[in-house]
């Protein structure tokens, strides 16, 4: 049955199963025509055209997203919408994804009016429970009612949130009003604003201790130097705060000058050693993030007990660069569990132990990879390689029964993500997709549930979708739904023409674009591959396409064989490396060049390298890219495989390697 045949159906099949009661269609109306309204009321929702959605509503009544035309009806005008009006939205659209969309913005309107009666009886029905700020609520909420001391949990949610709200900061400022948390919880608030140049964060946190500061907070973060200059003394706790700011916005802007300036004589006996250890946490991280070879000896300035999980993941990242293996363990050492017991961390203990040579060193480190060693990720798949294992394609768990799949075929949340994906409504599809195969929400999946939902969205070719709920699965793994294969000609053919591992190429369109056709990122690139534009018109030229116009780049065929040039020539010009050429595909070629350091600079492992890369995003992209390469070749050679051999090591060009020549945009 072909893909528009099946949305019809289960779109035909919703009307009978959804909550509603209203008629279906008018009798003038298809399918088509209604789907256009929804898109209608779609734009009009962006633009918060209160009246055009009031008119369209009516004419989606039965429709299979008639939840989600409600929903944004109802949320353009949620400021003046009656309590009435409200609850029979919940009961007609009970359970659903938009019932607990809206509540959740219910929620937050309540928290910011300090309706607490009203907040109280909502909560225990919000679902998702994944927004900070109506958590936040909540926790200000318990406290004002009974007086509980719940600093620990604002806490952890406010220093996570990286920009300001109402939820968190209102909770905070209570239990300070109220002498439950202390003022340092405040201060490191406003530290990690500085240090991440969120200055609205900062002064918002100042502001609730000491409005009379944020004056000072303004000028520092102009002038840090000068301000320090002109700060003989730092003795009250307040000052000495100030200073910090100072400190850390210095190193902010540069690590080296703020070196010297803290091991100046006044700052050494006035600031304590709390303060000065976050400092130097700063700047050993921005140092790190410049892939300075100073970065360990500022970090080893300060105690990495009392410095942020930022900076102890950063002093590791520097420790492995500069092959400091004591450096990298006491790191380890010093973060809480939870950061501690991420399979990153996890490894490089390991790898720290067996570097050691300590006595009974190798006994502690073989648990330590064997608790994390598998298929599933980067760090995974490294610890395999050092037990001696290589991936490996696990067989198939059992095949789906027809009742599973037809569980999955009639839920009415996967009927609703499919059809506003199909009809364009992707974002909303995919958050109502999520939700519905989220196991911690009411009609969540156990893994034979997300295998079913994931066969299903494979068969409509929603790859992103097929790809990301087959990945959820904790006991069982089902390789060629991780791992599917569209468009398998096209891209082995192409990929065998340049001489491109094709097991390279999936893994990297894997993790562009989840095999999604029309896929644009937010700075244009396009398609399969997300080439670039300028790149697209580079390339094209360079491997002969004649007469290419920028709109060819979402055919599938021109945007493979643009993609796989691009990639090909980027690959030859950094010597075969394949971390170096994912990170160039990534974050252009430029980067790459000085992030594998000038000559002289040592060459390390490839996955030091990897983890030492300064953007997060390209960070992330680079071993994802390499985790799926090796899961793609063991799927479609039958052979094991070792992510250490494609990894290789990283480090200055070699003098006697003629460059390419190429101008790689």
């Amino acid at each position: 049955m072909q893909f528009s045949a099946i949305l019809t159906s289960i779109v035909l099949f919703s009307a009978s199963t959804l909550p509603i009661s209203t008629p279906a269609y008018g009798a003038n109306q298809d399918h088509s025509q209604v789907d256009a309204i929804v898109l209608d009321m779609a734009q009009a929702y962006k633009q918060r055209d209160r009246k055009r959605l009031g008119t369209l509503l009516k004419q989606v009544r039965g429709h299979v997203l008639e939840p989600w035309a409600a929903y944004w009806e109802l949320s353009a005008r949620l400021d003046s919408a009656s309590a009435t009006d409200i609850h029979d939205f919940f009961t007609r659209y009970s359970d659903s994804y938009q019932e607990d969309r809206l509540r959740n913005e219910w929620l937050l309107q309540l928290g910011r009016n300090r309706d607490w009666v009203a907040f109280n009886r909502e909560y225990p029905q919000y679902r998702m429970n994944d927004d900070r700020s109506v958590r936040c609520y909540a926790l200000l909420a318990e406290h004002l009612s009974s007086g509980v001391d719940n600093t620990a949990q604002v806490r952890e949610a406010w220093l996570g949130m990286k920009e300001t709200d109402d939820g968190c900061a209102s909770a905070a400022e209570q239990l300070v009003q109220d002498h439950t948390a202390s003022h340092q919880m405040v201060w490191q608030r406003a530290r990690l604003g500085m240090e991440n140049d969120r200055l609205r964060v900062v002064t918002q946190a100042v502001g609730m201790i000491s409005p009379r500061s944020i004056q000072a907070v303004n000028t520092l973060y102009v002038n840090p130097g000068k301000y320090l200059n002109d700060k003989l003394t730092a003795l009250q706790p307040k000052t000495r705060e100030l200073v910090s700011l100072a400190l850390i916005r210095q190193a902010y802007l540069d690590p080296a000058e703020a070196a010297v300036e803290i091991n100046k004589l006044r700052w050494k006996t006035q600031l304590t050693q709390e303060e000065r250890s976050w400092i130097w946490g700063v700047i050993g991280k921005r140092a790190a993030q410049k892939l300075s070879n100073e970065a360990p000896d500022y970090f080893a300035n300060g105690q990495a007990s009392a410095m942020h999980e930022d900076h102890l993941a950063w002093q590791v990242r520097a420790a492995l660069r500069a092959g400091r293996w004591t450096q990298v363990q006491t790191a380890i050492e010093a973060m809480t569990d939870p950061q501690r017991n991420e399979a990153t961390w996890v490894y490089w203990r390991a790898r720290a132990l067996l570097q050691v040579a300590a006595e009974g060193a190798r006994a502690r480190a073989l648990p330590l990879l064997e608790s994390i060693a598998g298929v599933r990720g980067f760090y995974e798949q490294l610890a395999l390689d050092e037990l001696g294992q290589r991936v490996t394609v696990s067989a198939r768990p059992a095949a789906l029964s027809t009742e599973e799949k037809v569980a999955a075929r009639s839920n009415p949340g996967l009927i609703r993500a499919l059809h506003a994906i199909r009809i364009g409504l992707r974002p909303e599809g995919v958050r109502e997709w999520n939700y519905t195969t989220n196991l911690h929400v009411r009609g969540g999946m156990d893994d034979r549930g997300l295998l079913a939902a994931a066969d299903l969205a494979c068969q409509h070719e929603v790859w992103d979708r097929c790809i990301n709920t087959s990945e959820r699965t904790k006991s069982v793994i089902d390789f060629e739904q991780r791992f599917p294969m569209p468009f398998k000609n096209a891209v082995v053919t192409r990929a065998d023409q340049i001489g491109l591992d094709p097991a390279y190429v999936y893994g990297l369109i894997r993790q562009e674009s989840r095999f999604i056709m029309d896929a644009k990122s937010g700075v244009g690139a396009s398609g399969l591959m997300q080439v670039m534009p300028t790149t697209a018109r580079w390339t094209a030229k360079k491997i002969g396409l004649n007469g290419f116009q920028p709109q060819q780049i979402n055919d599938r065929d021109t945007n493979i064989a643009i993609g796989t040039g691009y990639l090909k020539l980027v690959l030859d010009s950094f010597d075969g490396s394949l971390p170096l050429a994912a990170a160039a595909y990534n974050a252009g070629p430029g980067r790459p060049r000085s992030w594998r350091g000038a000559s002289g600079a040592p060459v390390m492992e490839a996955a030091i390298w990897a983890e030492n890369v300064p953007f997060n995003e390209t960070r992330d992209y680079v071993k994802k890219v390499l985790a799926n390469t090796t899961s793609y070749a063991a799927l479609m050679t039958g052979q094991p495989q070792s992510i250490k051999a494609r990894l290789g090591s990283v480090g200055p060009k070699d003098a006697a390697v003629p460059e390419t020549g190429l101008d790689l945009p």
